[in-house]
């Protein structure tokens, strides 16, 4: 069986042409949507009508043409058979969890994940909806099974977790939750074309595509993709969590997401090739590096059997400086001495951001969490950029580790 290719999988989609020709999509910014005849609109009220049935749309809410395109264009990345998008990467993973679940229902979850997803989980949804979420360690595969066992509705996981890129053995938890009669969603935000959830047994795949696949820190988004009957009713307008909670995309940044997805693979490409020579380099050092693509991670084999050829391992690494301070002190030197990056959150952009991930995106998680999630408190996450060339940066990073003694 041939290997999935995501780009391949992207250029067999009917490309879309502008309104008038152009070789881009038109960018469709009315809020609000006619039909020709009377009957056409109750028809789509009760779904018998929309994108796929005839091309109407309703309401921007709803669905809108040029989001809609971005939607399959993703979905065709990802192997799935529909997707859509939404305002940001966290109302993609609430508004799929509220889909799937009711009241009183219960998540199983990696007890590592980013902090807004552990908060919505562990506090948002028990108190608001009567969502209960049980964290387990994804890489023990008992430890999930067990409970998986105690009833639950989705298994949910990272496929490199934030901030301690362990990698989830998406084959195996897929299996785990379906004989549980679950459903695995996968955010793989970390890991766009690198590794394709769907193609391996997930049902349904979020991205936050602020981070690498829009890749220039300038637009908040996110994107659910899976199933075509799941896609749709997410779209209800009845139970639709997207369509009655109403994260809806502004289709300008629909299509300025959308003009960046054919050199995807090439940002994907380079910043995993620098993140990968910088990790070999700083394991030559002795410095305490966490990044997959070394043979001493944890989960190399894993991520080496389930990731795309071609793409490499990911644009993201860890240093483990010990405490916060220090951590802090070499972020610094990086940013204010030797210009090697940012100190910022977030990930993907085409410079590096350096974040102390203890103190920022994993601060919702209390000591005791960090300590069970394996977070040290010096724990530096940097997402390396490609400006700049390698030797310049490697340079800075070799000058700002020397100051540090």
């Amino acid at each position: 069986m041939k290997k999935f290719d995501p780009i391949e999988s992207l250029a067999r989609m009917r490309h879309e042409f502008g309104e008038h020709g152009g070789v881009n999509m038109s960018i469709e910014t009315s809020t609000t949507f006619t039909v020709l005849d009377a009957d056409t609109m109750p028809q789509i009220f009760h779904g018998q009508r929309g994108p796929d049935e005839g091309g109407c749309y309703l309401y921007g809410r709803h669905f809108n043409p040029t989001v809609y395109v971005l939607g399959r264009q993703l979905a065709a990345l990802e192997g799935a058979e529909a997707g859509y998008c939404t305002a940001s990467g966290m109302s993609a993973i609430a508004a799929t969890i509220l889909q799937l679940c009711n009241s009183g229902d219960r998540v199983v979850a990696s007890g590592t994940v980013y902090g807004g997803t552990f908060a919505l989980l562990k506090e948002f949804l028990p108190a608001k909806t009567g969502i209960q979420t049980t964290f387990v360690d994804v890489t023990d595969l008992a430890a999930v099974e067990t409970a998986l066992a105690d009833g639950a509705k989705v298994l949910y996981a990272e496929t490199m977790s934030n901030p301690t890129l362990r990698v989830a053995d998406i084959p195996r938890l897929a299996d785990l939750a379906h004989s549980a009669g679950a459903k695995l969603v996968v955010d793989n935000t970390f890991t766009p074309l690198i590794v394709s959830p769907i193609q391996l047994g997930a049902d349904i795949v979020v991205h936050s595509l602020t981070k690498f696949i829009n890749g220039a820190s300038d637009a908040i988004a996110g994107t659910v993709v899976g199933p075509m009957e799941f896609i749709q009713s997410l779209m209800d307008l009845h139970m639709g969590s997207l369509m009655l909670l109403g994260p809806t995309m502004d289709p300008r940044i629909a299509y300025e997401i959308s003009m960046r997805i054919p050199h995807l693979g090439l940002r994907v490409s380079e910043h995993s090739r620098r993140t990968m020579l910088f990790a070999e380099r700083l394991a030559e050092r002795g410095v305490p590096v966490v990044y997959p693509g070394l043979e001493s991670h944890t989960d190399h084999s894993v991520l080496e059997r389930i990731r795309n050829d071609g793409y490499g391992h990911g644009g993201i690494l860890c240093i483990d400086m010990g405490t916060t301070e220090r951590a802090s002190q070499l972020m610094e030197i990086l940013q204010n001495k030797d210009r090697f990056g940012y100190m910022a959150v977030s990930l993907g952009f085409f410079d590096t951001l350096m974040s102390c991930s203890a103190a920022s995106t994993s601060s919702e998680l209390s000591e005791e969490e960090q300590r069970a999630a394996g977070i040290s408190p010096g724990l530096l996450r940097l997402s390396i950029g490609f400006t700049g060339s390698v030797e310049q940066r490697w340079s800075q990073l070799c000058d700002a580790l020397d100051e540090m003694g």
